[in-house]
């Protein structure tokens, strides 16, 4: 096994490409997932958008760690590699994996353009984000990196010691569904939103419904300047987002 410092996956006796422990990179993609999850939800719920300034900047740092010099040196992966350290380890092809966190890469180059260094308050910033825990938890969670099967699309060598040995797998051996099973799950799907609609139906009235209603202060002066900045554009009315703009803007 080789130690050098700039080098990408490990070098194994027993194995004709670099290559890194899958159980180290799924416990990773798990741990940036959970955090991505909490600013995304912290933004979108209370338009504090601080703290996914700080998540995009560190997981650029995280990625040009893996990238341009070493996964081992990783701060996530570096955690990642601690939490299985008891597991045995699953080597997975490497130039596979370069590939996908390549996009990761770019993905958190782009918010930090738009978000860190421009606050700009959009749908892009939804499609981005939502590209990117998309990506972690596919990864985290079921093995499937999505990148890698991008990967085989560009390039003429396949991907090689895929997760699961799904690159050398025959199609005829992969598990199958049955009818049975499908309708399992479609028939859960069905009770769980029965069992929704009628605890919303029958959920209690908060204390605010009872409350009188707030005599109407006469309006404040409106800045034209301040009604031009917080005037909802199109794309908001359309998607129905038209408070969440406001809250994201900070307008009233």
């Amino acid at each position: 096994m080789s130690n050098a410092i700039l080098q990408f996956g490990e070098m194994r006796p027993e194995y004709q490409i670099p290559v890194l422990n899958e159980r180290a990179v799924r416990a990773a993609a798990g741990i940036l997932f959970f955090l991505a999850l909490i600013v995304f939800m912290n933004a979108w719920l209370t338009g504090n958008f601080q703290p996914t300034r700080v998540f995009v900047v560190s997981f650029l740092i995280e990625f040009t760690i893996r990238i341009f010099v070493n996964p081992r040196f990783a701060p996530i992966m570096i955690l990642g590699q601690w939490m299985v350290r008891k597991q045995q380890p699953e080597w997975s092809g490497a130039p596979q994996k370069r590939f996908a966190w390549a996009i990761g890469f770019v993905l958190a180059a782009t918010m930090l353009y738009l978000v860190v260094l421009n606050n700009v308050i959009g749908p892009i910033n939804l499609i981005v984000c939502s590209m990117c825990l998309t990506l972690l938890f596919f990864e985290s969670a079921f093995g499937i990196c999505i990148g890698c099967k991008i990967y085989n699309l560009f390039n003429k060598e396949k991907a090689q010691l895929c997760p699961g040995g799904v690159c050398e797998m025959p199609v005829s051996q992969a598990s199958s569904t049955s009818l049975a099973q499908t309708a399992i799950v479609i028939a859960f799907a069905v009770a769980v939103g029965a069992i929704a609609q009628w605890v919303y139906s029958t959920a209690p009235k908060r204390a605010a419904e009872f409350e009188p209603p707030v005599a109407v202060q006469p309006a404040a002066p409106i800045d034209p300047a301040e009604a031009e900045r917080c005037k909802v554009p199109d794309f908001a009315k359309a998607l129905g987002h038209e408070e969440k703009w406001k809250l994201h803007n900070n307008c009233k």
